[in-house]
């Protein structure tokens, strides 16, 4: 093979979704909605000379989306318009190189198992059962920087990822975990930045995006743009395979919403969904979507509307969820709750492997059990909580409260 395999990302000691990394402050009783004023604010700032995802998109993707907006970037952002329009060049000069150095691998790819895809809502739970099924050899999983520089990391990934960690901030803003370039990352990030729909596009232009979702639910799409969307994660998907032919696995909670197209592009392919006390989820995904706007965005928002746009994911995912699940053979999706992925998981871990025949558990449940002993001193969270807030989510999120369980006593 031409390229070198990239390593299987290591275990985290500590994950964005062990218990405590995913508390949030909610509003409090009476606030005003959609308001979080620095006093309030929960995370860390973005430095100013750490890389964004926009950095690794080649100019066909990048320019289109700065005039989807009108270029209407706020004045303190307008050094990191510059930056990344620079850094889009380089990868509109890298990408060809990159597809004419490995063509060959690229117009036959290797064959590889079926994938393996984590669904689930964001802040469920989804990067702790990503990081532990990558405890198994038998799997790999795209890293930030294949996420990051997609169209070219085949070429680049061993010269400049060692520069480009040099800059990454040893932490993530959102909530204060550990960073790195060789961790798992979701592939959302990669068919964003290869030019397919995304809601994370909305992430640089958070001001001037619509106020709903796009491109969450696939199916909405148009045709031509669904089997654009499709190509490209097949491409995505070759790249990886030219990399490391073992089974991927791929985490997305995007995908959650996707269930049905997945399971037709990829016949022999597994779903494994975790799903968490909506109360948390909710307070979670604020202060990440809030986070994200801050550091990722070419405009500074002021949180207008992000609470109905939560609470509109939520419900247009779990629709399409619900839709897709019933076309779905039993055999092929599996469910956990987070509280028993944190509580036993390699009890967890093991229904799951023999539900979805994921392989032989007895393998990888040593390191399941070493992994485990580091996570017995985590303790979860705590936000404070808003009666308004309670009770919409009891309101318009009633049937995932009740289908997995999640009453007032566990909220």
């Amino acid at each position: 093979m031409d390229v070198q395999s990239s390593p299987a990302p290591r275990p985290l000691a500590e994950a964005n979704a062990l218990p405590g990394a995913a508390s949030a402050s909610g509003a409090k009783p009476g606030a005003a909605p959609d308001k979080h004023p620095a006093a309030e604010k929960d995370y860390r700032a973005w430095p100013f000379w750490a890389p964004r995802f926009w950095h690794g998109m080649p100019l066909g993707v990048w320019l289109p989306l700065v005039a989807e907006h009108g270029g209407r970037a706020s004045p303190s952002r307008w050094g990191l318009m510059v930056t990344i329009t620079a850094a889009s060049a380089f990868n509109s000069v890298m990408e060809p190189i990159s597809n004419l150095r490995f063509g060959r691998q690229l117009a036959s790819p290797p064959t590889t198992p079926p994938p393996l895809f984590i669904i689930g809502h964001w802040r469920s739970g989804t990067t702790l059962l990503h990081e532990l099924t990558m405890l198994d050899d038998h799997f790999c999983c795209p890293n930030y920087y294949q996420c990051y520089a997609p169209g070219h990391f085949l070429l680049t990934e061993r010269a400049l990822a060692p520069l480009l960690k040099l800059i990454l901030p040893a932490k993530r803003p959102m909530d204060d975990m550990a960073a790195g370039l060789d961790r798992p990352q979701e592939d959302e990030f990669a068919l964003m930045n290869l030019g397919a729909p995304s809601p994370y596009r909305r992430m640089a232009f958070p001001v001037t995006s619509p106020p709903s979702p796009v491109a969450l639910d696939v199916t909405k799409l148009p045709p031509a743009e669904l089997a654009r969307w499709q190509a490209t994660l097949r491409r995505f998907l070759g790249l990886l395979a030219v990399a490391d032919p073992r089974r991927p696995v791929l985490k997305s909670p995007p995908h959650t919403a996707r269930v049905g197209v997945l399971a037709g592009m990829f016949p022999e392919s597994r779903f494994l969904h975790v799903v968490r006390d909506p109360h948390a989820v909710f307070n979670s995904t604020m202060k990440l979507w809030r986070s994200l706007h801050e550091g990722q965005g070419m405009q500074v928002d002021r949180g207008e509307g992000l609470e109905e746009y939560v609470f509109s994911a939520f419900e247009e995912m779990y629709a399409a969820f619900e839709r897709d699940r019933a076309t779905l053979d039993p055999n092929r999706l599996h469910e956990v709750r987070y509280e028993d992925l944190v509580a036993d998981p390699v009890g967890t871990l093991r229904t799951a492997y023999d539900r979805l025949d994921l392989g032989d558990f007895e393998a990888v449940r040593p390191r399941l059990e070493r992994h485990a002993q580091g996570m017995k001193d985590y303790r979860a969270g705590s936000y404070r909580r808003d009666p308004r807030i309670a009770a919409e989510i009891t309101r318009r999120w009633g049937p995932f409260l009740e289908r997995y369980g999640y009453g007032s006593s566990d909220a």
